[in-house]
């Protein structure tokens, strides 16, 4: 679709007009983003989209049915989130339909939020978000999915909050993801 626009190095702390966690998933748990070329396009669309809504992204990884990202709102109670995950939705939903040949089809299906206000919990997600590809079993070490944060965030963060981010327990946070992701054999194993 476009060059991926990276974000600039991460701030690791709350916004004072809000920090949230998303998750975002498609119609039926469907995998319409099986392909490599899919894959680069909706994780370029979400930072393309998320800069021009002026959210600030530390955190985000997409797969074949599914997404999530931890981000800084430009404003207080997040008002242009369900502005941006729609503009973001609409294009990804028209592209990939015009690229199968379904004009129509119906591609997502909802999206969960959470603003997240205390400290413990923003960086046990900034963890669970980096390593989500490691969650769902397609990769050993976090930083070998492509289509996730964790490789950049390793090269522009502070060793100090790399160490910090990673060694945030992840076990107690409740998040949505019951999905099957089918990207196993996008990488080699």
């Amino acid at each position: 679709m476009h060059e991926t626009p990276w974000p600039h190095a991460p701030t690791h702390r709350l916004s004072a007009t809000g920090t949230y966690f998303v998750t975002a998933g498609t119609y039926l748990k469907q995998h319409f983003f099986r392909e490599p070329k899919h894959l680069d396009a909706l994780q370029c669309k979400l930072l393309t989209v998320a800069r021009e809504f002026n959210w600030q992204l530390e955190a985000w990884c997409v797969f074949s049915n599914h997404y999530h990202f931890v981000g800084h709102s430009p404003e207080k109670k997040a008002e242009s989130l369900a502005l941006m995950i729609k503009k973001l939705h609409s294009t990804l939903g028209i592209w990939i339909n015009k690229l199968d040949g379904t004009p129509g089809r119906r591609i997502w299906h909802n999206y969960w939020d959470t603003e997240l206000t205390y400290a413990k919990s923003y960086l046990a997600r900034l963890n669970y978000t980096h390593a989500n590809a490691v969650h769902h079993g397609l990769v050993s070490v976090a930083n070998q999915y492509p289509w996730c944060s964790a490789s950049w965030f390793e090269q522009t963060a502070s060793v100090a909050q790399v160490k910090t981010v990673f060694g945030m327990k992840i076990d107690d946070i409740h998040v949505i993801d019951e999905f099957e992701v089918d990207n196993e054999h996008l990488l080699p194993h």
